[in-house]
């Protein structure tokens, strides 16, 4: 039995359960139609900051974040179109709009439509007219994510996408392992490449790291701790991983990105849609108790 259910707490909130299967996801749409909470049979599958989340001025730390037109960060938050400069601060601004619910579903699945229509203050960082619409669908341990990208405007629209999700740990990241479809990453700090061998070196205070070159599209983390498998799985629209986790702080994100950082500047794997033109992508994520 799937249900939806929407709760005035601190934001409105859409609850969306899959009854037999002991699963719920928990969406925010005015702040930056965020899923905040995943949860199957009372274990938390996402970090959240809850503390951080009640202070609207600051970023959301936790939860499954959307990073549009951009992900990553640009020199100086800046980007050159058409000879104009553009200021565009880290992973864009669709992570901090309100978005509207359109559709809602509860017949083989709980699912929940939400979108995100250009305006003044997008087209003043960002001048195109766009439309992106978000479906938020989960059955059993599935959570799925269907995305489409408009262009609304009469010139050639570039952009890329990709999600932020924070995976809660047990505590100790040394019983994380992975599978990551590459065998190299570069350092976002050094830009050095280096090799890959299923492990990470968590006495860093920071690792933000980017696989590409990817050679399948589904990546597994196995956390041992909470004796939980989680499986990624992401179109080919979707050509890196970013690998990102602080020292003392009980999460990791494996994000999902179309293109790198700067790719606005630079073209690389960007994404540009036709005047009128659409795409449509799909990211889910599977967890599995061992």
């Amino acid at each position: 039995m799937f249900t939806i259910t929407l709760e005035e707490q601190q934001y409105k909130t859409y609850i969306l359960t899959d009854k037999s299967a002991g699963s719920q996801i928990e969406v925010v749409p005015e702040k930056g139609g965020i899923i905040t909470r995943w949860r199957i049979q009372g274990q938390e599958i996402f970090y959240l900051d809850t503390e951080r989340f009640t202070h609207p001025e600051l970023s959301v730390r936790g939860g499954n974040p959307i990073l549009f037109p951009i992900c990553g960060n640009l020199p100086d938050n800046t980007y050159t179109h058409n000879g104009q400069q553009y200021t565009l601060k880290q992973h864009g601004f669709a992570r901090d709009l309100p978005w509207e619910v359109t559709e809602q579903k509860t017949e083989d699945k709980a699912s929940l439509s939400l979108v995100l229509n250009s305006n003044e203050q997008t087209k003043a960082v960002y001048p195109f007219d766009f439309q992106v619409i978000f479906t938020y669908e989960l059955q059993g341990n599935t959570l799925a994510i269907r995305q489409e990208y408009k262009n609304l405007s009469s010139t050639p629209m570039p952009f890329s996408a990709g999600f932020h999700p924070y995976f809660l740990t047990g505590g100790d990241k040394n019983q994380l392992d992975f599978q990551i479809p590459s065998g190299q990453y570069q350092d976002k700090n050094t830009k050095e490449i280096h090799s890959f061998d299923g492990n990470f070196d968590f006495n860093q205070d920071e690792i933000d790291v980017a696989f590409k070159d990817l050679t399948s599209q589904s990546a597994t983390v196995i956390d041992r701790s909470r004796a939980l498998k989680m499986t990624l799985d992401y179109d080919h629209i979707y050509s890196h991983l970013v690998f990102w986790t602080v020292k003392g702080k009980d999460f990791y994100c494996l994000e999902p990105w179309t293109a790198p950082r700067n790719a606005l500047n630079t073209g690389e794997n960007l994404t540009v849609l036709a005047p009128k033109a659409s795409c449509t992508a799909s990211v889910s994520f599977k967890a599995n108790t061992l």
